[in-house]
């Protein structure tokens, strides 16, 4: 066996793609996000694309929504290390903070821009210390 065929979905992106928008699926559902606040977290510029998503067709997901994606897969994980409850965990991302001028995460990441999703991994990772 070859040391790459150690890394996952190497040779597969439509898998890899398909995994990450089903963990991302997963996430936002828990976090009660809608379908217009997961269009802005993806970075999508239309409804199409995100309905072309939720049906499976993942073959062109960009390296930008992948990204988008890792974030928020990361302030979930985080999330269930700070809060030993899932229901608390998940309810944090719509709690006015005061960090974030009393808006909430999601409000923040929800200006759109990856270095929002950056900025609330970042905080979140300095909270484990």
């Amino acid at each position: 066996m070859s040391k790459d065929e150690h890394i996952p979905f190497q040779h597969e992106p439509e898998e890899k793609n398909h995994v990450a928008l089903s963990v991302f699926f997963n996430i936002v559902s828990a976090w009660n996000v809608t379908r217009k606040e997961q269009i802005i977290l993806l970075g999508l510029c239309s409804d199409s694309i995100f309905y072309d998503l939720k049906a499976g067709n993942v073959d062109n997901l960009s390296e930008d929504t992948l990204n988008r994606i890792s974030y928020i897969i990361r302030i979930y994980k985080i999330l269930g290390i700070l809060f030993s409850v899932r229901e608390q965990a998940d309810a944090w991302p719509r709690k006015p903070n005061d960090n974030f001028n009393n808006e909430s995460a999601l409000k923040y990441m929800l200006k759109g821009e990856v270095t929002h999703l950056s900025d609330i991994c970042s905080y979140l990772n300095s909270q484990l210390s």
